[in-house]
């Protein structure tokens, strides 16, 4: 802004459009104490003074204005058409102003003048306002070398704390400070303990690390200095940050020789205990195969006396026996006996089988359901059951043992009828998403759930535990036959097949027997 100081509004009004029409802001005062009372309020770039005013002239003005610190960087401009003498002249210069003009003066060179004036003034404030910005700038940066000294120290003071061998490496890689514990293993501050020859290679590529400002961990063994023996040490170097880039690092070598040294032998013992392991596991599957022979010996010597005894004993009541009711009665109650213990030996060695490996391969369960309903023929049509079946997936199993298991659910669901009602047994399948019984369907889902439905004479859920046990029976054994291994067969065949089996029921209400199997498996 451009103040104009003169006593005659005449003098005025020209220069002030001169100037606003050079895109200046003009400011007025007609008199020197008026022109003394704005500079005190505003800030003026240039001041054209006049130098005859009454009251204050203009020297005084420019020597009062001279005092003001808000106005040191103002340039005075003495404009007079009376005082054009030298001495005058000279004085203007003296009472601090910068150019002294004699009317008339030219209007182009006039605002030249004023445009450099102006162009100075604010180039001073830019540098005062670069100074001030340098300046708190220096400041931040005192406060922040200050505060880092205090860390640095406060850091140093830590690491001299510490059971470790504690350092800080500087930007350029080289140490700057090592606690006590290091001398235990170097001589010399500025160099790093000797390694083990075989751990030489190990920090080859600290270079990238330091460069890239990345966290850096290995295991090395250390020379110490007192015995001269390799002791294992973890050395972990982390970087600190300023600004974004790592300004130096912190780190420490903790001593995990002990902890070493117990590893190592650890590994020593589970090797030893692995192969003893091995050798157990290989004395195992030779004691497996040696009892699975003589499990099939057995029941083929047991069950060829118990042919002998049921024919014998048919043979004995056919011709001897035809009209002694007593002793037939005692000789059925035999050959019944005889035949249980058969039936006992089969599923025994049925069970004892099911450890054999065998692979899996698809199977298409419909088909396998109607090839067992073939078995069952007679006794379905004996109790006048309902067999539905509804359309069954194909999904991979093995089939002999898949066969078991829908053999057992299918003979307990006719076994177990109720009297002078005759079984209504229904399968159903469905595609689920996950191997749970109470999955929610899914047409891409991994796993098939099949249901096996009856009306039979169900049983009490709090025995469920006790159902899928070997020999465990809900029922007495006069009422209905069986040896108690059936659906222990079942469960252990589901879990070759990876898959789950499991009920509902209600006493009198029928039963549920509920199957998950995958869709696909993997022969090992």
């Amino acid at each position: 802004m451009i103040l104009i100081v003169d006593d005659r509004p005449e003098n005025i009004l020209p220069l002030k459009k001169i100037l606003e029409l050079h895109n200046f802001t003009v400011d007025t005062a007609e008199s020197g104490e008026e022109a003394l009372k704005k500079v005190l309020k505003a800030n003026y770039a240039v001041i054209i003074l006049d130098v005859q005013m009454p009251g204050m002239d203009g020297f005084e003005v420019a020597n009062a204005i001279a005092g003001f610190s808000k106005a040191k960087d103002t340039s005075i401009m003495f404009l007079s058409a009376v005082n054009t003498e030298k001495k005058f002249i000279a004085k203007g210069y003296t009472s601090g102003g910068v150019d002294y003009l004699t009317k008339p003066v030219d209007p182009d060179i006039l605002v030249l003048k004023i445009k450099n004036l102006h162009r100075l003034y604010r180039q001073q404030q830019e540098l005062k306002e670069t100074q001030k910005s340098l300046e708190k700038e220096i400041e931040v940066r005192k406060q922040a070398q200050e505060e880092i000294a205090g860390r640095m120290q406060e850091l140093r003071s830590v690491l001299a704390s510490l059971p470790q061998m504690a350092f800080t490496i500087g930007p350029d890689g080289g140490l700057e400070y090592v606690n006590e514990h290091w001398f235990l293993y170097s001589s010399d501050q500025t160099a790093f303990p000797q390694t083990h020859p075989d751990d030489k290679k190990v920090c080859e590529d600290w270079d990238i690390y330091l460069k890239n400002g990345i966290e850096f961990t290995r295991e090395i063994r250390l020379k110490e200095l007192a015995t001269g023996d390799y002791k294992y040490h973890l050395l972990r170097i982390l970087p600190i940050f300023q600004q974004g880039k790592p300004a130096r690092w912190v780190g420490t070598f903790t001593d995990i020789h002990p902890q070493k040294l117990a590893a190592e032998l650890l590994e020593q013992k589970v090797e030893l205990r692995t192969k003893e392991l091995l050798v157990k596991n290989l004395e195992l599957e030779r004691s497996n195969h040696e009892l699975q022979q003589f499990t099939w010996v057995v029941s083929h010597d047991l069950k060829e006396p118990l042919r002998k005894i049921q024919i014998l004993n048919d043979l004995i009541k056919e011709k001897y026996l035809s009209g002694n009711s007593e002793a037939i009665s005692y000789l059925d109650r035999s050959i019944n006996s005889s035949a249980r213990m058969s039936g006992l030996i089969n599923d025994l060695l049925s069970y004892a089988q099911l450890s054999t490996p065998a692979l899996f391969q698809p199977t298409n369960l419909s088909h396998l359901l109607n090839e067992i309903l073939v078995d069952f023929d007679e006794i379905i049509h004996a109790k006048k059951a309902v067999v539905t079946i509804d359309q069954l997936p194909v999904i991979d199993t093995v089939p002999g043992r898949i066969r078991q298991v829908f053999q057992n659910l299918l003979s307990n669901a006719l076994k177990f009828s109720k009297k002078d009602i005759p079984p209504v047994i229904r399968i159903t399948s469905e595609r689920i998403a996950e191997k749970n019984v109470d999955s929610e369907r899914n047409p891409d889902g991994g796993f098939y759930r099949i249901v096996v439905s009856d009306n039979g004479i169900g049983f009490d859920e709090k025995f469920m535990d006790r159902i899928f046990v070997i020999f465990q029976r809900l029922t007495d054994r006069a009422s209905y036959e069986g040896t108690g291994i059936g659906l222990a067969i079942a469960k252990k065949n589901m879990d070759k097949h990876n898959g789950i089996i499991s009920a509902r029921s209600q006493v009198n209400e029928g039963s549920q027997f509920i199957l998950i199997l995958p869709i696909h498996q993997i022969n090992e």
